[in-house]
């Protein structure tokens, strides 16, 4: 199964105190596939960031293999905004379901409550 990461998942497996690194290593050993979109990234690369961090990053989710955010999921994106309540201050929420939503992945976050209204996102 493809998973993508939200950020908060990306955040709590790479940064201190790295709660959430034992889920990313069983999903590598069970064999899933693990993305992160261009959206994730770019939330993951503007926020303070050390050394180290960006270095597990790119040895796990090397930049140039970022999922896009494409006009497939530009579009996905704005049907979710259109079509879901509230969807003001979401912007982000939703471009990030739509990239999973679009390469058929489940979305790993440690927010679920942001996502549990996206019709069709499973959550891993």
């Amino acid at each position: 199964m493809t998973i993508h990461l939200d950020t908060s998942a990306l955040v709590g497996a790479l940064t201190a105190p790295r709660d959430s690194v034992d889920r990313l290593y069983t999903f590598i050993e069970e064999g899933h596939r693990l993305r992160v979109s261009s959206i994730v990234l770019y939330e993951w690369l503007r926020g303070p960031r050390t050394v180290g961090e960006l270095r597990r990053q790119e040895e796990l989710f090397p930049r140039e293999q970022a999922v896009p955010f494409d006009t497939e999921a530009a579009a996905q994106a704005a049907a979710l905004y259109v079509r879901l309540p509230r969807p003001r201050g979401r912007d982000l929420d939703l471009a990030i379901a739509a990239c999973a939503l679009v390469d058929e992945a489940a979305l790993w976050t440690l927010n679920p409550n942001d996502f549990s209204d996206v019709p069709g996102l499973r959550l891993a």
